[in-house]
């Protein structure tokens, strides 16, 4: 479904709901499937979230989880160990050409055993779940943080706890920190110290309710609508001061934006300040937050400002190679960027073309991020649907603040 965006209203005193943290709600439902008495509220309406509980439901031996990223690598490190379980896990065509030999390689290392099915180091795999002998585990730090929170997720369901040695620079700490935070709110006790991750195994946790914060990624949109419009109040919820969530840097990052973030009782709200100096540092690096990256170049590109963006490496391993998407998009729009294997450079432009079809690549992020751009220009988004892998209330959300969709 291609959807055009229309943008005829001002945006003032806007109060939305935000679906809670994919992130923390998909590392949460790993750990309340090993340990059954913890209660989730605030749970992510997300595709991918909702596939994830599917596939802990599920007693099928072929677990299909479509595009969802995260499910893919946090149900790798799951079915790995329960023991007599043996699992087939799949995806869409993407997701098999998105790697998983690095996790594979990490849980051999463990003793479990998983082969694969079609191409050597990617899905479909098939596990033969066992519980683990090993204790110990090294692998690379410069990759997809998910593989290192798959590992983190099970540790403490192995019989002696697990120690994760990192080498070299580690990339997304945020979502490492995210999950360690949320092992010690049900009672599981872990470290991160020079590199190493050490965590205790538990056999049971106490009964207890986590409330998912909700989703400062999907809170990157409004941010982005409130820059782009020359006066704008939005309230989101819920949402709190001391985040787990790496993609809170919003709030920093957005003052060079012209946003202004005020808290409140579970809520932020995002206000448009008069006569703001547009001016992004150069080289911003986003290696701990590289899911809002999208939304901030096109963000600059809307304001007529240039962006140089680094530390963006595992973008080209995600739904689509989000770094050639993004070149090719906004040059599409009338934009000028030069892109590397982990860089994003946007030249300052003044021209923005018109009746443009922004095209999606099966990523959630791309029809998004471009969405806001309707403040400047008229646009199209094709595939509008792939929404829903994230943030299934999006189009309904930004009809409440006056967009109008064809």
């Amino acid at each position: 479904m291609n959807l055009k965006l229309q943008h005829i209203s001002n945006i003032e005193n806007n109060t939305l709901q935000i679906t809670g943290s994919k992130s923390e709600t998909n590392r949460l439902l790993i750990l309340q499937a090993l340990y059954p008495n913890i209660k989730i509220e605030n749970v992510s309406n997300s595709d991918d979230s909702q596939l994830m509980q599917k596939a802990l439901a599920s007693n099928d031996e072929i677990v299909d989880i479509h595009h969802a990223g995260t499910a893919m690598r946090f149900l790798t490190a799951y079915f790995a160990v329960k023991d007599a379980r043996e699992t087939i896990l799949t995806g869409s065509k993407r997701m098999k050409e998105r790697p998983i030999k690095i996790l594979v390689e990490a849980l051999e290392q463990l003793g479990c055993s998983i082969s694969y099915e079609e191409k050597s180091g990617y899905p479909p795999i098939r596990i033969q779940g066992k519980r683990p002998i090993g204790n110990r585990v090294s692998l690379q730090a410069n990759i997809s943080s998910q593989y290192i929170s798959a590992l983190m997720l099970i540790a403490s369901f192995l019989p002696e706890g697990l120690e994760i040695s990192l080498v070299g620079k580690v990339t997304s700490v945020p979502y490492i920190n995210m999950t360690l935070s949320l092992l010690s709110d049900i009672g599981i006790k872990g470290t991160y110290d020079n590199n190493v991750i050490t965590i205790e195994s538990t056999k049971e946790v106490a009964s207890k309710s986590v409330v998912v914060e909700s989703d400062w990624s999907s809170a990157s949109y409004f941010y982005s609508i409130v820059a782009l419009s020359d006066q704008a109040s939005v309230t989101l919820g819920s949402y709190k001061k001391e985040s787990y969530q790496g993609d809170s840097s919003l709030v920093e990052i957005y003052k060079y934006l012209g946003v202004e973030t005020i808290y409140g009782e579970n809520t932020i709200t995002l206000k448009k300040v008069s006569n703001p100096e547009y001016q992004l540092p150069q080289g911003l690096d986003l290696s701990n937050s590289p899911d809002i990256a999208q939304t901030i170049a096109v963000t600059c590109f809307g304001l007529g400002i240039g962006c140089y963006l680094t530390g963006l490496h595992t973008l080209k391993i995600k739904e689509t190679d989000r770094l050639e998407a993004l070149k090719t998009e906004i040059e599409k729009l009338g934009g000028n960027v030069d892109i590397t294997e982990d860089s994003l450079r946007l030249e300052p432009s003044a021209v923005i073309k018109k009746e443009v079809v922004i095209s999606t690549y099966n990523d959630h992020r791309m029809a998004m991020a471009f969405a806001p751009l309707a403040l400047r220009t008229s646009l199209s988004i094709e595939d509008a649907n792939v929404v829903s892998k994230s943030y299934p209330d999006f189009w309904a959300d930004l009809k409440k603040l006056g967009f109008k969709t064809f």
